[in-house]
This record gives structure tokens, C-alpha cells and sequence, in this order.
């Protein structure tokens, strides 16, 4: 029996819930990943995951057990890439995380460029719009839109963007310009049902702050298509400041409601803590973050006006 293989079978079990996610994870037959659990129980002469038909419960011993080997396995990891020179030179493979727009608007053209500069260094790029977690899906650094939830994870702030209401110049000519947020009720709205979105637009700050249910004539997943469908004249939409502002820039979009826009959201760039970091990763940050930063006010339009 491999042990350390045995060991990041576990581990990936519990991570994953099941044997069956384990065995999808992990591209492993599910008799071979209960096999290598069954075989490290046997080996260690007890009990370490209690199995039910809908998922794993770790026992007393599991737990410390998992706890150790992640401790090991992460110090295998870590001695590998230091033997394969990840730790003397930028090199190797990086895998970064971006929602979709921000992603192929901001975030795509760093990326290519930190590639020419570094030609030992291969990336991927991961655009989605749903949080995508960095350590269970081995992801190295992540730009991420919004509030950060308490964890360990590093962040380093780029800016912000905000939430903006806007129309074409030829809807609001014929439909009139609403100046105040209720007044929405009156006209046509296309709502863009994203990550960041529901069917509640956020108006005003502090206690002034309010959401207010939208009913769309029009709905869409993509910010892309909202804004599409608003330059076509089908309605108000309410998208990210940056999702926007080559269209504002244009001229084919108006903002409208300036003065009850809702707070800011900062821009972060983070990535997991480690003992020792790779240089590709730390040549990464070193490149993106200040490039980040300095797009940010191109399309972080101004919010309230005065």
C-alpha cells in the first residue's frame, strides 16, 4: 500500500463528503478509493470514518488523523516544488480566478502580459460567477468583487467599484428620466440575475440605505446581455460600475439616480498563506496588483455627483 497515496484519498473523501465525490475528485474507480480507506483503517488497527448512506463522519482518531496527514501532505508538496526549482526561479503552473466580465475585461490582458514576462511560467485562468474555492480547487490566486468573508486567506485591496442604474439616451427621451428610485415602478427593467444579484436593487448609504424589489420585463444571467438589451432601448438596468463604463464612455448609456447610489465594493486580490510561498505566485502579485490598481479609476466611475 502507498501510504501517502492512501493518505490524500482521505483526505480528499472528507473534503468531498462521500466516497463517490472523492472517487469524481480524484478520476479513481469508487471500489479503489474504499479499498485505500479500508486498507489505512487496517493498517493503523482502527476505525476512522463512520459510513452512512448519505455521508462520512470522521471519528475521534479520524479527525487527528486527517489533521496530520494534510500537515504532511502539504510538506510533500512543498518539498517537491522546492526540488523542481519553484522556489529558486518564477516557473511552473499558476491558476488565477476572476468572475466573468471583470475577468475577461481586466483581468485577461494582465495575465497575457505577465506571461510575456515570464516565459517559464504557464497560467490558467478560471472565469466564473460563483465563488470558487482556492483550496479545494487548487487555485493559486483569485480577484474577487465584494465584501470578504472572515478566513485565512490573504487579501490585498485594488480599489473599488459600486452599483450603477443606467438607460439609453433614446429610452429615457421617450420614457422620461425617473429621479428617484420608486419611480422605477413605472418603467421597463432588466434585471441581471448574476453572482451579485437578485431581484433587490440597493439604493443610498448608511440609514438611508434601501433595496428595492424590481419586477423585470426583461431578465438575464449575464451582465454582458443586460447591457446589451439596455443600449438597445429595452429598459433600465443596474449593473457594476466597470461592467458598464466602456458604454457610458461611448455615450450609448446614461446614468441616471447619481445621487442614491449604494456604497462602494472593494476590489481585492487574494491568495492562501504559506510557510513559503512560490516565486511564480509571488511574481504574480508583484506584476497584477499594481496594474490592478491602476485600471481600477478607468472604470471606476465617479459615484455621487458633486
Amino acid at each position: 500500500m502507498d501510504r501517502f497515496d492512501a493518505m490524500a484519498t482521505l483526505v480528499a473523501t472528507v473534503d468531498g463528503g462521500s466516497l463517490s465525490a472523492a472517487s469524481r475528485a480524484l478520476g479513481m474507480p469508487l471500489a479503489t478509493v474504499s479499498r485505500k480507506i479500508s486498507e489505512l483503517e487496517s493498517l493503523l488497527r482502527t476505525q476512522l470514518v463512520v459510513r452512512t448512506s448519505r455521508k462520512l463522519v470522521l471519528t475521534e482518531a479520524g479527525q487527528a488523523y486527517v489533521a496530520a496527514s494534510r500537515r504532511i501532505l502539504d510538506e510533500i508538496e512543498d518539498a517537491e516544488r522546492a526540488a523542481s526549482g519553484e522556489y529558486r526561479a518564477p516557473r511552473g503552473h499558476l491558476t488565477i480566478t476572476a468572475s466573468v466580465m471583470f475577468g475577461r475585461l481586466h483581468v485577461e490582458p494582465v495575465v497575457l502580459e505577465f506571461l510575456k514576462a515570464y516565459p517559464d511560467i504557464n497560467a490558467r485562468l478560471v472565469l466564473a460567477d460563483h465563488v470558487v474555492n482556492l483550496v479545494d480547487d487548487q487555485v493559486d490566486v483569485a480577484i474577487r468583487v465584494g465584501l470578504l468573508p472572515d478566513s485565512r486567506m490573504i487579501a490585498t485591496r485594488l480599489g473599488e467599484v459600486g452599483w450603477v442604474t443606467c438607460a439609453s439616451p433614446q429610452y429615457l427621451e421617450a420614457n422620461g428620466t425617473p429621479e428617484t428610485p420608486a419611480e422605477l415602478e413605472k418603467h421597463d427593467c432588466i434585471m441581471f440575475e448574476g453572482v451579485y444579484s437578485n431581484n433587490l436593487w440597493s439604493f443610498g448609504r448608511g440609514k438611508e440605505s434601501i433595496f428595492l424589489p424590481v419586477r423585470p420585463r426583461f431578465s438575464v444571467n449575464t451582465a454582458d446581455a443586460a447591457i446589451a438589451a439596455a443600449m438597445a432601448s429595452a429598459g433600465i438596468t443596474h449593473v457594476l460600475s466597470y461592467q458598464v463604463a466602456d458604454a457610458v464612455a461611448s455615450g450609448a448609456l446614461r446614468l441616471i439616480l447619481r445621487p442614491f447610489e449604494p456604497k462602494l465594493l472593494p476590489v481585492h486580490i487574494i491568495y492562501a498563506g504559506q510557510s513559503l510561498m512560490p516565486l511564480k505566485l509571488r511574481a504574480f502579485l508583484d506584476f497584477s496588483a499594481p496594474r490592478l490598481k491602476a485600471s481600477i479609476p478607468e472604470f471606476g466611475l465617479p459615484v455621487h455627483v458633486g
